[in-house]
Formats: C-alpha cells, sequence, structure tokens
C-alpha cells in the first residue's frame, strides 16, 4: 500500500538539504508545515510554508522549548486513518492529517563533545518536541513516513513523486526513527553518567554496519554491530570479507602495536601476539617479528604503528604466508604491490579509541572495566644486580607484550624483539617452558616478564638456569621473599612491579 502526501511537518536542527527537499514537495502539492527557525529558511527561498504557531493557534513558549507539543500536531500524526473513530473525531476537531514527517534533533552529542561545555549549555540541547515528534511518526508508519536524516530525503522525495510512500520503505524509516531517538536518549544517559567511573546505568545504541563471512567457525553466522556515536571508521581495502576471529586477532593486533613508541610489527594468532619486534623503520621490525616464531605466525594478522610503505610491503610478499595486513595509512604503492596477493586482506585502521570500558557477555549479564595499560613506573629493584639500559629497555618490551597475552603469560625479550611467548598457560612454570622453547638459543642473555607473581621460585630458577639475566613480575605472592632470595641466589636482576596484567 501506498501513502499519498498530502501535508508534510518539517522541524529540523541540521538545514542539509532542507531547501531542496521543500521544493520537491512543494512542486508535488504537498504543504508544508514547518516549526520557527525550519520555517524562517524555507521562506527566506520563496517556498509557501504554514508556520506551526498557525496550526496550534499559540505561539512558541518558554524561548522555544514548547512549540510542537500540541493536540493539533500530534493528533494528526497518530490519528489512524482505517480507524472511523479517530477520523470522526478529526473533523469535529477540525484537525488536518500529515502523512510526513521530517524531524532531526538538536545537536546534543556534538555539543557535549567539547570539553568546556557547561551543564546549562548540554540541558538547552536535550530536545523534547522532536523525539516526541519521531517517535509518534514511527508509532503510526502504517499511515505516516518519518524521516530522521537527510539521508532519506532522496528516497521520500522520489516515492511522493511517483504517487505515494510505500510500505517498505515507511517500516524501514520506523525502524530508523526508533533508532535514532534511543541512540540519542543513549548520548543522555552516557553524559549523565559522566562523573561515574563505572557508570550505574548504560546505554548501548549498536548498529549492524556488516555480515561476516562466519563466526568462530564456518557454521556460525557473524555481523560486526558497532556503537553510532564512537565508531573509528576502517575498511578493507583488498581481500575477502573478515570473519569473527579476523576481527579478534585484528583488535589484538593493534592494541598491542600502537602501546609500542617505536617503529613497530605485532604478529597476532588466536588473539595471541607470536612476534613482536621494534626496528629502525618498519621493514626491519617486520623481518625480526616474523624471527620470533615463524611457525606461530604462519597464516596470521600482522599490525604496524607507522605508514605502510613499498619496502614493508615487499618484505611482506617475499615472506611467509599473512593473511591480514593493518596499518593506517597505507601508500597507494604498497597496497598495489600487496593486492596481487589474492588470499591476502589489507585492512586500512588506525590507533584504537579508547572506549572506556572493555564489556563481556556472561551467561545473562555483562561484566565491565576498565581497560588495562601497562605502564613500567611503579617497579622496584628486589636483588642486587641492577640492570642495564639495554636489558630495562627489553624489560619495557617485554612487559608491554606480557600485558596482551593471554594468562598465565611469560615473554622473553632481547634486543628489541620478543624472542619467546608462552601465552595461556594453566601454570605460570608451564609459561615460561613454553616461552623458553620458542626462544631457544637466544635466551643466552635476555629478560624476560611475567604477567603476574611467581607463585614459587620454580619459574625464576627455570628462566635463570636458561640463560635468562633479568626479570620483571608483579609481587604479591605468599612466597615472594622465596622468590627474590631464589633470583638473588642465581645472580639475576628482579624487579617487582605493584601491579599484575592479567588478560583472560
Amino acid at each position: 500500500m501506498k501513502v499519498q502526501v498530502r501535508r508534510a511537518l518539517i522541524s529540523v536542527s541540521d538545514k542539509t538539504g532542507l531547501v531542496d527537499l521543500a521544493r520537491r514537495l512543494v512542486a508535488a502539492g504537498v504543504e508544508v508545515v514547518a516549526s520557527g527557525g525550519t520555517a524562517a529558511v524555507l521562506v527566506k527561498a520563496g517556498l509557501p510554508v504554514t508556520p506551526v504557531s498557525k496550526v496550534t493557534g499559540a505561539p512558541e513558549l518558554l524561548g522555544g522549548r514548547v512549540k510542537t507539543l500540541h493536540p493539533r500536531i500530534h493528533a494528526g500524526i497518530l490519528a489512524r486513518r482505517g480507524d472511523p473513530d479517530h477520523r470522526r473525531q478529526l473533523e469535529e476537531e477540525g484537525i488536518e492529517a500529515f502523512e510526513l514527517v521530517v524531524v532531526n534533533l538538536y545537536p546534543f552529542s556534538e555539543t557535549v563533545a567539547a570539553d568546556d561545555v557547561a551543564p546549562a549549555a548540554a540541558i538547552e540541547q536535550i530536545d523534547i518536541g522532536g523525539p516526541t515528534l519521531i517517535r509518534a511518526a514511527a508509532k503510526n508508519h502504517e499511515s505516516v513516513a518519518v524521516a530522521t536524516s537527510p539521508a532519506w530525503y532522496a528516497p521520500i522525495a522520489e516515492q511522493i513523486e511517483s504517487g505515494g510512500v510505500d510500505d517498505e520503505l515507511r517500516m524501514r524509516m520506523a525502524r530508523e526513527a526508533f533508532f535514532h531517538t534511543a541512540a540519542y536518549d543513549a548520548a543522555i544517559v552516557a553524559w549523565m553518567e559522566r562523573d561515574e567511573e563505572l557508570p550505574i546505568r548504560l546505554v548501548l545504541p549498536l548498529r549492524r554496519v556488516g555480515l561476516l563471512r562466519y563466526g568462530e567457525n564456518p557454521h556460525q553466522p557473524g555481523a560486526i554491530y558497532v556503537d553510532d556515536g564512537r565508531f573509528q571508521p576502517w575498511s578493507v581495502l583488498h581481500g575477502k570479507e573478515m570473519s569473527f576471529n579476523n576481527h579478534l586477532d585484528l583488535e589484538a593486533a593493534r592494541r598491542l602495536v600502537h602501546a609500542i613508541e617505536s617503529p613497530a610489527a605485532v604478529i597476532v594468532k588466536h588473539t595471541n601476539p607470536c612476534g613482536v619486534a621494534i626496528g629502525s623503520d618498519l621493514v626491519e621490525a617486520y623481518q625480526r617479528a616474523w624471527e620470533c616464531d615463524p611457525l606461530s605466525a604462519y597464516g596470521g594478522v600482522v599490525a604496524f604503528n607507522r605508514e605502510l610503505d613499498v619496502d614493508t610491503a615487499q618484505a611482506i610478499i617475499a615472506g611467509g604466508f599473512i593473511e591480514i595486513v593493518a596499518a593506517q595509512p597505507i601508500r597507494t604503492e604498497a597496497l598495489d604491490l600487496l593486492s596481487r596477493r589474492k588470499d591476502l586482506r589489507v585492512v586500512a585502521t588506525g590507533a584504537p579509541l579508547d572506549r572506556g570500558l572493555d564489556l563481556r557477555w556472561v551467561e545473562d549479564g555483562v561484566v565491565g572495566q576498565l581497560w588495562d595499560g601497562p605502564d613500567h613506573t611503579e617497579w622496584s629493584l628486589a636483588t642486587s644486580r641492577e640492570p642495564t639500559r639495554a636489558e630495562l629497555a627489553d624489560l619495557r618490551l617485554a612487559w608491554m607484550v606480557a600485558a596482551h597475552t593471554k594468562s598465565n603469560a611469560v615473554v622473553i625479550a632481547k634486543d628489541g624483539m620478543a624472542v619467546g611467548i608462552g601465552a595461556g598457560d594453566q601454570s605460570r612454570v608451564g609459561a615460561a617452558r613454553r616461552a623458553l622453547i620458542t626462544a631457544g638459543e637466544r635466551v643466552d642473555g635476555a629478560v624476560a616478564a611475567s604477567d603476574a607473581f611467581f607463585p614459587f621460585p620454580d619459574g625464576i630458577a627455570l628462566l635463570a638456569d636458561a640463560g635468562v639475566v633479568a626479570v620483571v613480575a608483579p609481587g604479591g605472592s605468599k612466597r615472594d621473599t622465596e622468590v627474590v632470595a631464589e633470583a638473588q641466589r642465581l645472580g639475576i636482576t628482579l624487579l617487582l612491579a605493584e601491579r599484575r596484567h592479567f588478560r583472560h
């Protein structure tokens, strides 16, 4: 069924495309009713407009806080055209129906994005009449079309010009309308909860922006949803669609690589780093990251924290198989070179946003925490041997990698690269063994970091006996005294941190 539009109500804060839309509506024989600021723009453009105040018989009140909140407006929107009683009441009250409502809201999110916004100024940007109009029109989408964005103007005008707005478009617009007001309210809630480190109330307006190739397994459908107001654009520049696992690996890789200041490359497999290195440039960083664990790096995701150049692209092509390359920016010549590999995805994505909370579904609820950020300002020397400057730099790198590796985690580093990563082990000594296996002979003179304390001296002894000369780990074990004594006996450096950095 098509709804012929004879009368439209327009009240918009964003005037983009307004005059062109109104001109097409007037040409199609539609009466345009508009609120104050909107009406002024249309009158200036020479278009016939009926002011809202003429319809309501009342002026705008309270500095514009009350304009459209009136029965002669809302009855005209909410009346069911197929209900004889509704039609009778409209006739008795002399109320004309609306078939189109065009509304966008005060720029609340843009206003509160400024650091110095006064609370009073923010409150004045909380729209009341606009959401009410939108919800009324969306509720009655059987008879009314509602446009909440200039993006709808062209399709709505085309259908009006061709005889009426069809069911499919009205339903799509109604769905968007309810999401639009929900997202608007979510932004208000977030602002009002701004002083709470862990918000008491959390509303997340998430929009599906794409379907995934599949979920964790090929039989599982998957999709990606983003926060409308905070989404940082990324794009697949080359290659097939991303899967659920691809997104998780990419997120792990870019979070770690952008936590490193020097030119760096991070290779991730199953959300754990298997290659991390810094270099004088990205080529050196990538080649050294691959050398950490070539067996695990095969088919992994690599992320960079600098512009991806041609030399680095050539090194990737010449090396082992990589499934995803991520960087931002990416030089055109580098993209052209990488695009020759049909089995390779190239993704433009930069540093992750500070999203405030790390949220995960559990049972019928969500657990949340502040994002963890490893530091090395709270280390204390527990043994007599002090680390050299080079060892301290490697300890900082190992500490950063351990904080981005699934617990239990032990990371061995040497000369600006991770040479052994023990991830996700059920015991700390097991994580140390895994790291040592990968490190091999490179462990001689290397350093190590643990994401939590050593509960027994055996882990420290295992690392020292293999050739590790310095270790950083959080304190807090009941046996810290024994662990420190063992490190002192073995002649290695032991630095104790005040914080652990588990990652589950």
